[in-house]
């Protein structure tokens, strides 16, 4: 086999220049002649009847257009499953923070000022924030006749007698917060109306393709009438999913005729998009004398506030992963998603696989106590291997490497060694193992196309609608079409900002772009490498392709390098004989879907383990929890770009730190009361711990040069395995988050009491 060339080394971002340099174009850098500005009228109520009056602010001096529910040329809805958003609300608000109006003047000081003079009538309805309560049938209605909006089964075994034979048994309640997703770029765009008549729309989002088709169906228009630019992106996380500026702009645009821009502040932004789904998990875990676990029960309830968006596909996930990486043979889980009049939730890092490991891992741990046995042996007696079969009856057939994870996240953090010292400040250390499946599972057409065609430049132009979000995908995806190809990574174009040139490669979310999209242009650029060699063959007048390669832009003889011809002489070959070298190539992922009864099926595929160990230090007096090192062991199948991947796990880490220590929404019936950065903590780099990053391969068979994705693995393991250490330096359980230090301080006196 021959070796790797461009895959497997830590090349350079391709839009790390522009970036650092301030020549990368964000929305709210845009700035065009005759442009007008937009802003968006928000409820103020979680749950009531409307009625609208725009008349005052479309006298205000400046204003232009005033639009409301009335004005929507098309339905009056989006939403990435369900279509449960309006793109006005017409005579029901469910939320605080749902769009009204949006007002469209000369300035956005006088889009601003006009905003205060849309009349909002509001005849308050009851309403509800709690998704147990939300449950009950005499609760007020969010959406329909009932506020469960879905409900996964999964059922293995017999829990008749199961918990009866075990040695051990840990029940408790776990619950986890709802969070912000925290980017940087708030959300912003511009549209306008090009020569042609196609609108155009420049925003950040995850998904362009799936964003036009929201917008046209809106509207009412073709899906050739809009063209979606996907300019820089400063982070998402899940967040820029759900469409919020993109039917607003591109309706001021096609009405008004003129460029309209738009940029959310801060505290817009914290009402505007998703949240992380919390959720209430009720665990049960019985394992027996040696340590075997035996039998699991779960129920987990996650509030989808007031719309749907992806509550069913995380739901489902929390419900697949519920068991932890870990071979039980017996399971019950029941997983609800629920409406409330809380904040929306969505899509974010983790995806409800992230939810759940706070339960599982901490009873895990709890159970090898009872039993006087190590957090480490425990876990390698249950873990997953080749061959394990999941609580679905998927059998894990090859790249199953969460023992080598758990074994070098062990050796490395050294667990051991104990914190001797009487001081107030307590030491801990903290391990937790996760699996991640990747994709949209459950059979769910999980597609990406890509495109790959020589140009006269001699280079490989490589098409594809897949974001760079600023997880590398631009930088990992040429790496693996340069490799396929056979050229130097400076050879290719990647082009992925533009829907009337890019195919649809889905979503950057899910984990899912190394390992589908990768593979779509992996077969793309391998099939018209092949066709490159063919046409080469034919002008150096050779009987076959064997013994050819490309080497620095030319294809020759390997034995006999004189006799070659430059890739741009080759694409004016091509040409000469009108033969276009474009291919054009689908990957669908393989996922089979659950029976609905007990969630038996192969819903994912590949999965991705990790293993992350923590340690802590615990101040007794004020309950502040500091974390002092870090080690995590996370497998990749194989390695695209080393540095990308190392900076991954810092990110996800410091995520999910953040998640577990710091972040709260201060949500209070429905509104947030901590809406911007100086009171929604998040960790700076002063609170970062010492980070040993470690890079497990285990190539996956089916995955490009056998990459599997990372991008949402990285964090999980991180809220566990501190919450883990803090047990062990202090022996208390954090059962709900944060874990502030006000929290830590009560259980501690509780613990004393």
């Amino acid at each position: 086999m021959e070796q790797l060339k461009v895959v497997g080394k830590s090349e350079l971002r391709v839009d790390a220049k522009d970036k650092v340099s301030g020549k990368a174009i964000y929305p709210a850098d845009i700035y065009m002649e005759n442009m007008v500005y937009g802003y968006t009228v928000r409820s103020t109520m979680p749950h009531a009847e409307i009625a609208v009056d725009k008349k005052a602010a479309e006298a205000y001096p400046g204003v232009l257009a005033v639009f409301t529910a009335e004005d929507v040329t098309g339905l009056n809805h989006h939403g990435v499953v369900f279509k449960d958003h309006e793109v006005f609300c017409s005579k029901k608000v469910r939320r605080i923070g749902e769009p009204i109006a949006f007002v469209v003047a000369e300035t956005m000081t006088a889009a601003k000022a006009a905003a205060k003079l849309v009349n909002v009538e509001y005849k308050e309805l009851p309403a509800v924030f709690d998704p147990i309560e939300a449950m009950k049938e005499d609760a007020p209605k969010i959406h329909g006749d009932s506020n469960i909006l879905y409900h996964y089964k999964l059922r293995k075994g017999s829990m008749d007698e199961a918990f009866s034979k075990c040695a051990v048994v840990v029940e408790s309640t776990y619950e986890t917060s709802m969070v912000d997703h925290a980017f940087l770029q708030p959300e912003a765009g511009v549209a306008y109306v090009e020569e042609d008549g196609t609108i155009t729309l420049v925003v950040a989002t995850q998904y362009p393709h799936y964003d036009r088709e929201e917008v046209a169906e809106a509207l009412g228009l073709p899906h050739d009438r809009i063209k979606i630019l996907t300019a820089a992106v400063g982070g998402a996380f899940g967040g820029r999913e759900d469409v919020t500026v993109q039917i607003h702009l591109t309706l001021a645009a096609m009405k008004l005729n003129r460029p309209i821009k738009t940029i959310y502040t801060r505290e817009e932004s914290f009402e505007a998009h998703s949240k992380r789904h919390p959720m209430k998990m009720k665990y049960k875990t019985g394992a027996l004398a040696d340590g075997t676990l035996y039998a699991m029960e779960a129920e987990i309830v996650g509030d989808s506030g007031a719309h749907a968006s992806w509550a069913l596909n995380v739901l489902r996930k929390a419900g697949v992963h519920a068991t932890g990486p870990y071979t039980i043979p017996n399971v019950k889980v029941d997983s609800y998603a629920v409406y409330t009049n809380n904040p929306f939730t969505g899509a974010m890092r983790g995806f409800g696989a992230g939810q759940v490991p706070m339960a599982y891992e901490q009873q895990i741990d709890e159970i090898a106590k009872r039993l006087n046995m190590s957090p480490i042996e425990i876990r390698l007696k249950n873990c997953f291997k080749v061959g394990s079969e999941t609580a679905t009856g998927q059998v894990l057939e090859e790249s199953v490497p969460l023992t080598e994870t758990i074994l070098k996240a062990a050796e490395a953090m050294n667990f051991e060694a104990k914190d001797q010292s009487s001081s107030r400040k307590k030491k801990g250390k903290g391990i937790a193992s996760i699996f991640y499946g990747t994709g949209y599972g459950n059979g769910f057409p999980d597609v990406s196309n890509a495109r790959a065609e020589l140009k006269a430049d001699g280079r490989i132009y490589v098409y594809a609608g897949a974001t760079e979000v600023g997880q590398g995908a631009k930088t990992a995806l040429s790496q693996i079409a340069a490799e396929a190809v056979g050229v130097q990574l400076d050879a290719i174009v990647f082009i992925n900002e533009d829907t009337s040139k890019t195919p649809d490669s889905g979503t950057a979310a899910a984990s899912r772009q190394t390992y589908n999209t990768g593979n779509g242009i992996k077969i793309a650029c391998e099939q018209l490498r092949l066709e490159m060699l063919e046409l080469a063959k034919e002008v150096l007048k050779l009987n076959t392709t064997v013994g050819l390669r490309i080497n620095n832009g030319i294809v020759e003889v390997k034995s006999l390098p004189g006799r070659n011809i430059s890739l741009e002489a080759l694409y004016a070959e091509a040409a000469k004989r009108g033969k276009n070298l474009k291919i054009d190539r689908t990957f669908v992922a393989h996922s089979v879907r659950m029976d609905d009864e007990t969630g038996q099926g192969a819903p994912y595929w590949p999965y991705t383990f990790a293993a992350f160990g923590v340690e802590v230090e615990v101040d007794t007096d004020t309950g502040k929890v500091d974390v002092l090192n870090a080690v995590c062991a996370q497998d990749v199948g194989k390695a695209v770009n080393p540095m990308l991947i190392e900076g991954q796990i810092e990110g996800g880490f410091a995520m999910g730190m953040s998640w577990t220590l710091y972040e709260d929404l201060g949500l209070q019936q429905g509104k947030i009361k901590n809406n911007n950065f100086s009171n929604y903590i998040i960790p700076t780099s002063l609170d970062m711990p010492e980070i040993k990053n470690i890079i497990v391969e285990a190539p996956e068979s089916t995955a490009p040069f056998g990459a599997k994705g990372i991008g949402e693995p990285v964090m999980i393991p991180a809220m566990p395995a501190i919450l883990n250490a803090i047990n062990d330096a202090v022996g208390i359980r954090i059962t709900k988050l944060p874990a502030s230090p006000q929290e830590i301080v009560r259980l501690l006196k509780e613990k004393q009491a």
